[in-house]
Order: structure tokens, then C-alpha cells, then sequence
């Protein structure tokens, strides 16, 4: 597996996870008693796993496009 695979293979992971905190925050915002404490950490950790998504899809792009 190529380097490029490896960071793809990374983002992707990365989005499930992200995916399943954002379920997460789905499940917070319906509760009848909503924890705005969680709610505000589920985001935060949403805003991070993005970066690193980002980082990785970045990095990608750029072993994809060096030349050799």
C-alpha cells in the first residue's frame, strides 16, 4: 500500500468516527433533557476529527502529486 493509500485509508477512518460523533450529537440534541456540557464537547471533538481529515486528505493530495 502506497503512502498516498495509507493517508487516504486514514481519512476514511477518521470519517467513520467522525460519523459516528455526529450520530452522537444527533442523539444528544433529541434528548428531552439536553446536556449542553456533552453537546459542547461532541462538537469540539467534531471540529478536530475535521482537521485531521483534512491534514490527511491534504497530505494525500500532495504524495499524489509529487513528481517521481
Amino acid at each position: 500500500m502506497s503512502s498516498v493509500d495509507d493517508a487516504l485509508a486514514r481519512a476514511e477512518e477518521l470519517l467513520a468516527r467522525l460519523n459516528e460523533r455526529r450520530e452522537e450529537l444527533e442523539r444528544l440534541a433529541q434528548a428531552d433533557d439536553v446536556d449542553g456540557e456533552a453537546a459542547v464537547d461532541v462538537i469540539a471533538e467534531l471540529a478536530e476529527l475535521a482537521r485531521q481529515i483534512e491534514a490527511e486528505l491534504t497530505s494525500a493530495r500532495t504524495m499524489a502529486d509529487a513528481p517521481g
